[in-house]
């Protein structure tokens, strides 16, 4: 799996990409960059690296250079318009897995073995599944750790691939369970 987390512009940017590694993704949804985004970025910076791989167009470069100012250190990644332009259409998605694959190859990813230290047997008892503030506890848990919202499968991937370790886990959710007003740790 490769080390460094992959930001992109949208959806199918990311099933491109997935097409042609394991990688965990950020989408930031075109120009629609916002703080929350920005310190997801960060967030991936410092626990993992990045690879910002957007379009070969006006609007990938936009983006490309809000995110290199405001994040430090990134790696870029880049596909050719030629590479990248199916039926007049520019964009990541466009491009073959191969093409992808040599992009992020450009520069210079890591790899690294995939975790496995969360799983769903974790999720439900600590009552991030299977309880009715669950989508409540993930939200502020992920907001936290600085990993965002995802739903549980989602959740448990981010917790792997960012890193967390169960210290760093148990930690942050005494702070959310006390904001939350949830009572002790697996009351």
């Amino acid at each position: 799996m490769i080390k460094e987390v992959i930001v992109v512009e949208g959806r199918d940017d990311v099933t491109a990409v997935k097409r042609a590694v394991e990688a965990e993704l950020i989408s930031v949804g075109g120009f629609g960059i916002n703080e929350k985004i920005i310190n997801k970025i960060r967030e991936a910076q410092k626990r993992r690296g990045v690879i910002i791989l957007t379009d070969p167009d006006f609007a990938g470069e936009k983006i490309r250079n809000i995110i290199s100012k405001r994040v430090a250190n990134v790696k870029h990644a880049y596909i050719s318009r030629k590479d990248g332009t199916k039926d007049g259409d520019i964009g990541v998605e466009n491009a073959s897995p191969e093409t992808i694959l040599r992009a992020l190859t450009t520069a210079k990813f890591q790899l690294q073995e995939k975790r496995k230290e969360f799983d769903i047997q974790d999720m439900i008892f600590f009552k991030l599944t299977a309880d009715s503030r669950a989508k409540e506890r993930r939200e502020a848990l992920g907001n936290e750790l600085g990993i965002g919202y995802g739903n549980s499968a989602q959740f448990i991937t981010r917790l792997n691939n960012y890193g967390i370790i169960k210290e760093e886990f148990v930690e942050a959710l005494k702070k959310v369970d006390k904001e939350m007003n949830y009572g002790k740790l697996n009351d």
